[in-house]
């Protein structure tokens, strides 16, 4: 599928009813207002692409980027790209869409480990988010890696921006359900840290409680 193609795509898929929500999710005007659904048939027909994942991305608009996530190719995406492209997330939709895809790259841990210090509320959010996604899906990583990030949760949550309190929180909630040993430190550090408060907007979206969500993945993981 050629750059031309996939824009008429996009654009023939967008609908009013999905640009006025995404509109109270904090996405900017520029955007079709596509679905997750009809990204996801664009995905299975472009497969991956990482030439015109680029192109997309370059385009600024809200929705190419979302599917630019969704078709580069994570081994062919240096550190390089990634810094670029995180310049310019203006929203935690694209934040979290690209979080996703950076923690897939044999740079994700560098990325993320910069980027968790950031005081930048797109770009500390996907560095936390990264990390989260590192804790669920990385087998290969000792408990002793993700330990220090507790202590780190723990002491800068209440001052960090607003999406990257949110974001943080997810991170401590990974790092808890890793396993027994740092679901206890997670647990601790969640009691520490009490409630987070985020705005969410006009949105239904709520930040979950930490304690209580390990505890239930604990028991849904007995159950099954």
């Amino acid at each position: 599928m050629t750059y031309r193609e996939a824009m008429a795509a996009l654009k023939s898929y967008g609908t009013a009813q999905n640009r006025k929500v995404y509109a109270r999710h904090g996405v900017g005007e520029k955007m079709f207002g596509v679905s997750f659904a009809k990204l996801k048939t664009l995905t299975r027909k472009i497969k991956t692409d990482q030439a015109l994942a680029q192109q997309l991305w370059g385009s600024r608009n809200h929705d190419a980027r979302i599917l630019a996530t969704m078709t580069a190719d994570p081994n062919a995406t240096p550190a390089k790209l990634l810094d670029a492209w995180k310049n310019d997330l203006d929203s935690y939709v694209i934040a979290d869409a690209f979080s996703g895809f950076a923690a897939k790259t044999p740079s994700a841990r560098t990325r993320m480990e910069k980027w968790t210090k950031s005081p930048r509320e797109w770009v500390g959010r996907a560095g936390w988010l990264a990390l989260a996604h590192i804790a669920r899906d990385a087998d290969g990583l000792d408990d002793e890696y993700f330990q220090p990030y507790l202590p780190m949760i723990e002491e800068r949550i209440h001052g960090a921006k607003n999406r990257t309190r949110d974001a943080m929180n997810s991170a401590l909630i990974a790092i808890g359900i890793r396993g027994e040993r740092l679901e206890q430190k997670a647990i601790a550090a969640a009691r520490r840290i009490g409630k987070i408060e985020v705005d969410h907007g006009e949105t239904s979206c709520k930040t979950p409680d930490a304690e209580t969500y390990i505890l239930k993945a604990k028991a849904r993981r007995k159950n099954s």
